[in-house]
């Protein structure tokens, strides 16, 4: 049940079929020279769509904008602050949940460390102020890189390699530009640097070179049936 496209009377009917809902994050941040800025929130977006042709479960209109600290020199990345992140996902999780909504799930596209733990600390919040929500925040890359094993060559992959590229090669092949050169950062350790590009030029971590239509088709499989398994662990009756 995607929220966008229902009306009032759909989602009035919707609640009696279940109370869970996923949100799907994403970015609006480089993925190289081949692949399109909104990767991450199509790949999130894609999986909560077919996993609500699945099973009953709403879908939120998917938050296109994240924080992305290391590519946010890059062209094209449009980054937000934490705590405006924080600030919106608390907001539209407290919307839902006076909607009647009381199972969450924050699926975010965008795996960067300082987006995920602001996600992860809007979630501690939702928790402590509704005493029976129930809520899991998981990055649809962790569930692409577990599902990916034994089907993706490149050890590391991580950002517009041959995961991402694999997927955006099966979903939305018309917006795949070609591919780029294998690529892995080597940011110092434990220094925060200005110059984010100088240690990361092509935007890739990874080798989209490797990318196959086939390959993405598989992982998207694995990650749809990994998404349903989280929400019966959320919905199921003892909980988390």
């Amino acid at each position: 049940m995607l929220i966008p496209e229902m009306t009032m009377t759909d989602f009035s009917v919707g609640l009696q079929r279940t109370r869970s809902v996923i949100i799907p994050f994403g970015s609006i941040e480089e993925h190289g020279p081949h692949l399109p800025l909104d990767t991450d929130t199509m790949q999130a977006w894609q999986v909560s769509s077919l996993a609500a042709q699945q099973r009953p479960v709403f879908v939120a209109a998917p938050i296109h904008y994240g924080v992305c600290r290391s590519t946010r020199q890059h062209p094209g990345t449009i980054s937000i602050s934490t705590a405006t992140l924080r600030a919106l996902t608390i907001d539209i999780c407290s919307a839902l949940y006076q909607q009647g909504l009381r199972n969450f799930v924050l699926l975010t596209g965008h795996a960067g460390g300082t987006h995920t733990s602001a996600l992860i600390d809007a979630g501690e919040t939702l928790l402590e102020t509704f005493s029976d929500l129930r809520i899991a925040v998981v990055t649809e890359y962790m569930l692409a890189s577990r599902a990916g094993q034994g089907i993706i060559e490149t050890a590391g992959d991580a950002h517009a390699g041959e995961i991402e590229t694999s997927r955006i090669l099966h979903s939305h092949p018309h917006l795949v530009q070609g591919s780029a050169p294998r690529e892995f950062p080597d940011f110092p350790v434990g220094i925060l640097t200005r110059d984010k590009m100088k240690y990361w030029p092509g935007g890739v971590w990874g080798d989209p070179n490797k990318a196959t239509a086939e390959k993405g088709r598989k992982i998207e499989a694995l990650v749809v049936a990994a998404l349903c398994r989280l929400l019966d662990q959320l919905e199921g009756p003892e909980g988390v």
